[in-house]
């Protein structure tokens, strides 16, 4: 998680400036990242002023990591963080058994059908289908 050295609780509001800062990532993408991450909504106050909560600081660094860092597309990244946002909602419904009991069972996050593992097998088949049709391509041209 993002180190921020301003003296604000953990869980406090960030500007734009503030997280682009400590994340290293131009205040331009950040804002772009918006219009292209629908699960991306930081507060805003009047005259647009953007307040990014800790959930969205995370949400930023996964995708951050995600596309910079392990290869996404944009849409391959927003398709991971749609399933995963999708395997946590199901787990938080699956787990209201009882008020005290939040327990998730290991063979639910484990299981091959586990929302991230879908994603990243798409995302390997997808580009798998990419090098056939250059492939393709490159014989037609010859």
């Amino acid at each position: 998680m993002a180190q921020f050295d301003d003296g604000k609780d953990d869980g406090a509001l960030r500007t734009i400036g503030e997280v682009s800062e400590a994340l290293d990532i131009k205040p331009h993408v950040l804002r772009y990242w918006e219009q292209q991450f629908s699960l991306l909504k930081p507060l805003k106050r009047s005259g647009g002023r953007r307040y990014y909560r800790s959930s969205d600081i995370a949400l930023v660094e996964r995708i951050d990591r995600l596309v910079n860092h392990e290869g996404y597309t944009l849409k391959g990244a927003e398709t991971v963080l749609r399933a995963e946002a999708k395997s946590e909602h199901d787990r938080r419904l699956s787990g209201e058994r009882r008020s005290g009991d939040r327990r998730v069972d290991a063979a639910d996050s484990a299981a091959p059908g586990n929302a991230t593992e879908r994603a990243r097998r798409l995302a390997e088949t997808l580009a798998g289908l990419k090098r056939v049709r250059d492939r393709l391509a490159r014989a037609l041209e010859a």
